[in-house]
């Protein structure tokens, strides 16, 4: 990746999460979509590492962080994981299972560290990349892909990190964009593209980000970040307080698709957990 070598994973990657980019513009997550029986199996999927959490409470340690419960959580998703994506798969498609099933294990964080970051939601983009590449989800599941799973394994996620005090994993601290997550900031700003009265400058105020979440993606970012943090949101969130004051969503995207690729994918720490297979293949593509 370093040598700038363009692989097809990489290609293909950026083109989904941009097309997905352009699907959700302008789009409430409360608005009308389609939502097929794959969409309907990975909510459920979702749903049931979401009662796999309930199931496996923390556990009395010292350290207040990185809580060992997690990886008794992670062992069972370990085991389980083939025989849950198998059932998302169409009958003809099983065979890819185990392939796809590992970004759905990457996706979750790291049980050594018990830590989660960008690198991990990565995975499950992948992960649902891989599931368009077989078939299993199609053109017209776009706005349900970002709006119901997506949506739901964030739900999953952010209760993991509270549940389990998982650590952020390679994270910039205050200069990073965020402890854990960068992809509901760039498919949540264009949902705010062209919004009549909500502009970049609004989501720093409380009473915006309570009013209109269950909407705006990025408003439910900004919302988790305000119940784990304390102190001046300028202070804990600084490269967010920055952005809010850009003049326009459109601008914030764009720079927010830049940042997304400098940082999470050339920079090798986050992408060195990557398992190039042949849905996501390794070719280099031809200039």
């Amino acid at each position: 990746m370093e040598d700038k070598l363009t692989l097809h994973a990489y290609a293909d990657y950026i083109g989904f999460i941009l097309t997905l980019n352009e699907g959700v513009k302008g789009k409430k997550l409360t608005c009308e979509y389609k939502v097929s029986e794959t969409v309907e199996k990975l909510v459920d999927l979702l749903g049931t590492l979401d009662r796999w959490i309930n199931e496996t409470p923390p556990v009395d340690q010292p350290s207040r962080f990185g809580n060992k419960a997690y990886r008794t959580w992670f062992a069972k998703l370990d085991q389980e994981a083939e025989a849950l994506v198998s059932v998302v798969l169409p009958a003809d498609k099983r065979a890819a299972a185990p392939e796809i099933a590992v970004y759905l294990k990457e996706s979750v964080g790291n049980s050594t560290r018990i830590d989660y970051g960008t690198g991990h939601e990565a995975a499950f983009a992948a992960f649902l990349c891989c599931l368009c590449k077989v078939g299993a989800l199609r053109v017209d599941d776009q706005l349900a892909i970002v709006f119901k799973v997506f949506n739901r394994y964030l739900e999953v996620m952010r209760k993991l990190q509270k549940t389990y005090r998982m650590e952020p994993a390679g994270s910039q601290g205050v200069w990073g964009l965020d402890d854990f997550q960068f992809l509901p900031f760039i498919w949540g700003s264009s949902q705010f593209i062209d919004h009549p009265t909500l502009e970049p400058r609004h989501f720093v105020d409380e009473r915006v980000v309570n009013e209109h979440h269950q909407d705006y993606m990025f408003l439910e970012c900004i919302k988790f970040i305000n119940e784990m943090k304390t102190g001046p949101f300028a202070e804990h969130s600084n490269q967010l307080w920055n952005i809010s004051a850009v003049p326009s969503w459109s601008k914030v995207n764009q720079g927010l698709i830049r940042m997304y690729k400098a940082e999470c994918l050339e920079k090798f720490p986050v992408i060195q957990h990557f398992k190039f297979g042949s849905l996501l293949s390794i070719q280099p593509v031809k200039p």
